[in-house]
């Protein structure tokens, strides 16, 4: 049996004397691979973080890296002893350093780590932080000032990568162009990553997994993929808000029945017996727009989102539906007009609490 490169085993995280996650576990199978925890504000993902890294002690389960414990009862490594990089979300450059001086401290921490060669020229160029080098801290934007803390995180070698919303302060038209030059350099150099983020969108980019901290507890630990189309609880679905749930009944093996949509068929991933009352999951993506379609519905607001519209559609029963349509189609309707939904509706995999 292959043991994980990392693994936290039903650990309560508690910080000030209060439980923030109750018995969590969590695991990086592979070196090099990249969870993200995903979660609102105060939940808890900084702690584990923190924890993980040593500044927090454990009282249950435990927390291992490469075959050693790292955190228990009877155990607890010094942080500074874990090979383990903490990068927090307001950046911790020292202010009378330059850039180039705080990147290279993280290079000197580490320096006899012969196990990964990191190439500084490398990072600065896929961070593009090369114009800021010579300055101070105060000289730069929030922006930079994250881009340069990773750097310096990254210059450490370390097996663990802790990183607390590492791109929250990027502005959004770069910030998609960062993702991607992170993965590169995380994917090329090997370093397994936990990434705390509170967008899903960048969660399922850049995780293998992704962890959805809710109430205090871990509620779906699972691929980008999976826990995007198969939520495993009402939470989740809440959380992500990428749908509604509408009222239905079971109609048969393949089949449910919903008063204002009719008959919608596909593959339930979990089984219920016919006449069970459900919740259906309906994403926008599952509705066919149809203008030739005698299922007519109102609609009552269109957001545009440069490749695609997302229509809100009132049925008679005041259900608002959200549906995917790309901007290229050809009918743009107003709000207060009617919108065709075609039939028979066919949903691949059929979500329902």
């Amino acid at each position: 049996m292959n043991k994980n490169f990392f693994e936290i085993k039903n650990v309560d995280f508690t910080i000030g004397g209060k439980t923030k996650v109750k018995n969590a576990s969590l695991s990086i199978e592979n070196e090099g691979d990249i969870i993200c925890l995903l979660g609102p504000s105060g939940i808890g993902k900084t702690t584990i973080l923190r924890t993980i890294a040593g500044l927090e002690k454990i009282k249950n389960g435990s927390i291992q890296l490469k075959d050693k414990i790292l955190s228990s009862k009877n155990i607890n490594v010094e942080p500074e002893d874990r090979n383990i990089s903490l990068s927090f979300q307001e950046n911790s450059l020292f202010p009378h350093f330059t850039i180039e001086e705080n990147i290279l401290l993280g290079a000197e921490k580490n320096k006899n780590n012969k196990d990964k060669k990191i190439s500084l020229k490398e990072i600065i160029q896929l961070l593009d932080i090369k114009k800021i080098l010579k300055k101070y801290p105060h000289e730069i934007s929030a922006g930079e000032a994250q881009r340069a803390s990773l750097a310096r995180s990254l210059m450490t070698k370390p097996d663990l990568l802790l990183l607390d919303e590492p791109l929250s302060n990027v502005d959004q038209s770069f910030k998609e162009e960062i993702q991607v030059r992170l993965k590169k350099i995380l994917n090329k150099l090997k370093i397994s990553t936990i990434i705390v983020t509170h967008d899903s969108y960048e969660a399922f980019y850049l995780g293998n997994k992704c962890a959805i901290i809710l109430d205090g507890q871990v509620k779906q630990f699972d691929d980008p993929y999976n826990v995007y189309h198969f939520p495993n609880s009402v939470e989740v679905v809440n959380f992500l808000n990428r749908g509604i749930l509408i009222p239905a009944k079971v109609t048969g093996e393949n089949s449910l029945e919903n008063k204002d949509l009719g008959t919608i068929k596909g593959n339930f991933i979990k089984h219920y017996p016919k006449g069970s009352n459900v919740k259906l999951l309906l994403q926008p993506e599952d509705l066919e727009h149809d203008d030739k379609s005698n299922l007519k519905l109102e609609v009552v607001d269109r957001r545009f989102r440069g490749t695609n519209f997302i229509y809100t559609l009132k049925t008679s029963n005041n259900l608002l539906i959200p549906v995917f349509v790309h901007s290229h189609h050809v009918h743009q309707h107003e709000v207060d007009e009617k919108f065709g939904i075609k039939r028979p509706i066919n949903i691949d995999h059929i979500v329902c609490f």
